[in-house]
């Protein structure tokens, strides 16, 4: 038989049918309070989504009456903060030699930061947040003294500006490496490979590194020098050291040799870039000093 629940008393709420342990489970109102104010929340969110934007639509959402906008809002400050620093901004972007912004600390300082937001924003997706590089993907270290096209920080405002191998500029940076798979024998490849091996310092077979230097003497050392040295004005990196674009083991670098390899630049310059997704020049120069400290810059 089961056990039916104890009255407590008599009373007129409603019960919801619910017994537990011989406990019933009134159906009491809810407090008046708490009804007014769970009715203003509805009052309110149905007067928020008619002042704000709200209600989503196929293109775009409702504007709302008051006409506000986040994206509106950022703008202004955008702007407010632009025209405080636009007087910074008019003598940055003016400089002819930025290698004198070392000179004007208040202006370098300012130059650094600005340069840090435009390199998060733009160059950190290839360079790295830490501007590391990647070397499986040819994206080069920002960090090290070795650079293709020269590191001072005119230089390295000049590449940002115009970019390397690029159909947008006309002033890109601009040489190939041939691909040496059909000019040189398999045997006479590894042996290169095995000269630039035993120049940078690896192991290496040193009867192929005899035979390769004769080979490098007449292919590669009017672009790399006759040591490997690399040449700015060519953009042909340095073989004699332990930083390498693509990588430096036997395989990498017969791939190298055999293939060539063609790393591509944007040109950021707003004049390659229409349509406001490119920097003006005062944020060229910003990059190119923030880029300059990181410590690899000449």
């Amino acid at each position: 038989m089961s056990r039916q629940p104890e009255k407590k008393g008599q009373t007129e709420v409603e019960t919801t049918g619910h017994v537990w342990d011989g406990v019933e489970e009134l159906n009491n109102p809810l407090p008046r309070w708490w009804v007014w104010i769970f009715y203003a929340t509805i009052a309110w969110g149905v007067a928020y989504t008619i002042a704000f934007p709200a209600w989503p639509m196929l293109t775009r959402a409702t504007s709302g009456v008051l006409g506000f906008s986040t994206r509106g809002q950022a703008a202004e400050e955008l702007a407010a903060w632009n025209e405080r620093n636009a007087a910074l901004n008019a003598e940055l972007g003016g400089m002819q030699d930025l290698a004198a912004l070392a000179g004007n600390a208040d202006l370098h300082g300012y130059a650094v930061n600005m340069g840090a937001a435009v390199f998060r924003a733009n160059c950190s997706q290839c360079h790295g947040s830490g501007a590391a590089g990647v070397q499986a993907s040819g994206y080069p270290s920002l960090l090290d003294n070795d650079w293709l096209w020269g590191g001072t920080i005119d230089e390295i405002a000049f590449t940002v500006a115009h970019g390397i191998r690029n159909d947008q500029s006309a002033d890109a940076r601009w040489t190939q490496m041939p691909a040496y798979k059909d000019v040189l024998l398999p045997e006479e490849i590894d042996a290169v490979v095995n000269h630039v091996l035993a120049i940078s310092g690896q192991e290496h077979d040193l009867a192929q590194a005899t035979a390769g230097a004769e080979l490098f003497a007449a292919n590669c050392a009017s672009c790399h020098g006759e040591q490997g040295e690399g040449n700015h004005d060519m953009g042909a990196p340095t073989l004699n050291d332990a930083i390498w674009l693509y990588g430096g083991d036997a395989a990498t670098l017969r791939h190298t040799v055999e293939y060539a390899r063609f790393g591509v630049m944007p040109a950021w310059s707003e004049e390659w870039r229409p349509a406001g997704g490119g920097l003006t020049q005062a944020e060229i120069n910003a990059v190119a000093a923030y880029v300059h400290q990181l410590g690899g810059g000449e």
